[in-house]
């Protein structure tokens, strides 16, 4: 099974490196990795003179989840290393930014026998964590017979994703007999991990490590000087993590409400940092000038429309906003996390298309936390109606808030878990011996 797993993911290499290269060949996004990711972890882990903690995040939302796990777990694991590792550039980039304490960080090897190998001899890991529901077979498989102790973290597994993995479950069941423990964002999710196969000791649900995540409401000065007083004569609307399809509809949305509240202004936040020019140019399009956050100089943006064209910053610019709308779901990509603009208590709209976060969008919505909206017409309509009502705005933040506040807590549990497969094994040494 693994080989023909091997064999098909080289045949998707080779026929997807052609695209690659001509998709990086101006920012040089993918070459300067691809030593890293045949297994060659940077020098700058050092050597491996201790056992490690190896944490996964694929891309930018599981590397804001996987942030949290480092200080707890080097708090009771001192004696081992905690590396994280990536697959995307842009994760990369975020994690540098905003991952404190960890003690290395690489791109994640190409889930190949030969690469997984070189990084496992480098790394050394005791327990190997993996973000979400992020079933690398040959990683898992590896690891586990290494006697590294393997654990599934804030796992989700959609509606989507489970038709496509029950096809494969005869399969894909022995990869996770490789699994030592699945730690589920909720019950659903667990249920699903049994049925593709998890065995169902293996499974608990824990919640979801994002509510614990959330960072600081608050704006860093800076944004908030640049951005200018919100005020109800110039509020903000924020239109965060964007997709392909989706702001031509925000920017005609836009100008009806423009139409409506003379004062609004509007900054747009693309999903994926390859499409800010294009974005750009829709802007431009649509009749409006295309100001770039990364352009702005010292004094406050007197514009209609900010291209947020820079990493890191939408959470803390959803504190400013007067309303959100949380892209992704406008068009059937899944939808995008609504937690960051939530925990600032802000009024959050989205599409019909919340299928990567359906259990959280519909607690919101029977709560009466979020709206959703199925088209142009009414996103206009919901945003226009809003910016004209501060005590509904009031209310439906106040509530989104209110539901985050709830539902925190996983992260003690999970660190609990985690660091107990270590403790189990190999137990902490008494204080008097640790000294020497």
């Amino acid at each position: 099974m693994y080989l023909a797993y091997s064999l098909l993911l080289a045949a998707a290499f080779v026929v997807a490196l052609p695209f690659y290269l001509w998709k990086g060949r101006g920012t040089g996004k993918y070459l300067p990795s691809f030593r890293e990711r045949m297994g060659g972890p940077p020098p700058s882990l050092g050597r491996a003179d201790a056992p490690s903690v190896w944490i996964h995040a694929v891309s930018v939302g599981e590397v804001l989840t996987a942030r949290i796990l480092v200080a707890p777990l080097k708090e009771r694991l001192p004696f081992h290393r905690i590396l994280l590792s990536t697959t995307t550039a842009t994760g990369h980039a975020v994690a540098e930014r905003s991952v404190k304490g960890a003690d290395g960080l690489f791109f994640a090897p190409f889930d190949w026998p030969s690469p997984v190998r070189k990084a496992l001899d480098r790394v050394q890991p005791a327990l190997l964590v993996l973000v979400e529901t992020e079933i690398w077979p040959n990683l898992i498989h590896e690891a586990h017979r290494r006697g590294v102790r393997v654990v599934i973290v804030n796992g989700r597994i959609s509606p989507r994703s489970f038709g496509r993995y029950r096809a494969v479950r005869g399969l894909l069941r022995r990869v996770l007999a490789e699994v030592d423990l699945f730690l589920m964002q909720s019950e659903p999710h667990a249920d699903r991990a049994r049925q593709i196969g998890a065995p169902p000791d293996r499974v608990r649900a824990l919640g979801n490590l994002k509510y614990d995540a959330l960072g600081d409401a608050r704006p860093p000065a800076e944004l908030a000087r640049l951005l200018g007083e919100v005020t109800d004569r110039r509020p903000l609307w924020v239109a965060g993590s964007t997709v392909a399809g989706e702001e031509p509809m925000v920017l005609a949305a836009f100008r009806d409400v423009r139409a409506r509240v003379p004062g609004t202004r509007l900054l747009i936040a693309p999903r994926h940092p390859e499409r800010f020019g294009e974005v750009a140019a829709l802007i431009e399009a649509a009749g409006f000038r295309a100001e770039r956050r990364s352009a702005l100089g010292s004094a406050p943006w007197p514009g209609e429309v900010l291209l947020l064209d820079t990493l890191g910053e939408l959470a803390r610019v959803y504190a400013l906003a007067t309303v959100v709308f949380v892209g992704g779901s406008l068009v059937s990509a899944g939808g995008h996390n609504i937690l960051e603009a939530a925990v600032s208590g802000k009024p959050v709209i989205v599409g019909p298309h919340m299928e990567n976060f359906q259990e959280i969008a519909d607690e919101f919505q029977a709560q009466r936390a979020l709206r959703v909206v199925l088209s142009a017409e009414e996103l206009a309509g919901e945003v226009a109606g809003l910016l004209a009502d501060p005590a509904r705005r009031a209310t439906l933040g106040g509530a989104a808030r209110a539901i985050v506040d709830r539902n925190r807590g996983a992260l003690a549990r999970t660190v609990d878990a985690l660091a107990g497969l270590l403790e189990a094994r190999h137990p902490s040494p008494p204080p008097g011996e640790r000294a020497g």
